[in-house]
């Protein structure tokens, strides 16, 4: 994983001191999170309505377009993401970690109008937090820098429309809990599966540090 991040830094600052002619440029970006999960516990499906996060989460690239068509980014991104799921007919957890994320990809389109792009991120776990309802009473906790949740990974695709518009599927096919992780009750997690899927619906606010709308 480490590998995959720092040849594909390199790659970027290569091609940028290769072709000082092409073009180099930031974009900074707000998204609003529809997520949910395949999560199970000893083998039973725990269902749960798509979790909406509208707030804090945001993305900063470095973009290097190789010509009109085609191009690469790597950024820095900080993202609410977590999941809804019910533990029985009167128990429901809403849990969520906020996660700094270095995302890369590639570009393939029109660079200044409508193009896709896809690639792959880590997130690194800054902050869980925790709500459970049990007959609709609320009770919640949060922590930083927990055991729980271990470094994340996903692979992302999506389209980028003019003005900014932007929608962005996204799979982390890392686990949101660490099975191994032991706390007072024993291992929590030891049966729990659960891989968090998110829709991302985006405005990209700046280009350089020009406003996208104006």
């Amino acid at each position: 994983m480490k590998k995959l991040i720092i040849t594909l830094s390199l790659l970027v600052l290569l091609v940028h001191s290769q072709a000082q002619d092409q073009k180099v440029y930031s974009t900074t970006s707000v998204e609003y999170l529809f997520s949910w999960s395949d999560a199970s516990n000893n083998g039973q499906d725990l269902n749960g309505p798509v979790r909406f996060a509208p707030v804090f989460n945001f993305q900063n690239a470095v973009n290097k377009d190789f010509s009109e068509k085609a191009g690469l980014f790597l950024g820095l991104s900080l993202s609410n993401v977590g999941f809804i799921y019910d533990e029985d007919e009167f128990t429901r957890k809403k849990v969520r970690s906020y996660n700094l994320g270095i995302p890369v990809g590639i570009k393939i389109g029109d660079m200044n109008g409508t193009y896709f792009y896809g690639g792959y991120a880590v997130e690194f776990p800054l902050n869980y937090k925790e709500k459970t309802f049990i007959n609709e009473e609320k009770t919640k906790f949060s922590t930083w820098f927990s055991e729980r949740t271990p470094i994340q990974q996903y692979v992302m695709a999506g389209i980028q429309f003019p003005y900014g518009l932007n929608i962005k599927y996204r799979y982390y096919f890392t686990d949101f809990y660490k099975q191994g992780y032991t706390d007072s009750s024993g291992q929590p997690y030891a049966n729990f599966s659960g891989n968090a899927m998110v829709i991302s619906l985006g405005l990209t606010l700046f280009r350089g540090t020009e406003f996208v709308y104006e």
